[in-house]
């Protein structure tokens, strides 16, 4: 094997800036609809089959301006811990339980995707 000086270094300089895990936007759809679509409807318009039966009424997560008012790590904490955790509707429900730290990644891509 014949070294070549600086192929090391570019190849970890290469390696390094790859992302470590990029969200999957179709991941998370998938997610979402199983266990978020009920309230929030197919596209997160707040507009689930039980959507009628809640009060407050669950949010519209495509709204542009809801969008521009919170961070990824909100919408992640919502997702994990239940409105309850950042003083929301107990009635949204924690599902930490049932999501990786993946899972709640390509949940968050997948709502951010909702406002394009």
């Amino acid at each position: 094997m014949r070294y070549i000086p600086g192929a090391l270094f570019v190849s970890a300089l290469v390696f390094a800036v790859q992302p470590v895990s990029a969200a999957d936007v179709q991941a998370g759809e998938a997610k979402f609809k199983q266990l978020c679509a009920t309230c929030h409807g197919p596209t997160g318009q707040g507009d689930g089959p039980a959507a009628a039966g809640l009060n407050p009424q669950p949010r519209d997560l495509s709204d542009p301006e809801w969008q521009e008012s919170v961070d990824d790590e909100f919408i992640r904490k919502v997702t994990a811990e239940g409105g309850a955790a950042v003083g929301l509707a107990p009635t949204m429900t924690a599902f930490g339980h049932a999501l990786s730290d993946e899972d709640l990644d390509n949940v968050v891509a997948y709502i951010r995707s909702l406002a394009d």
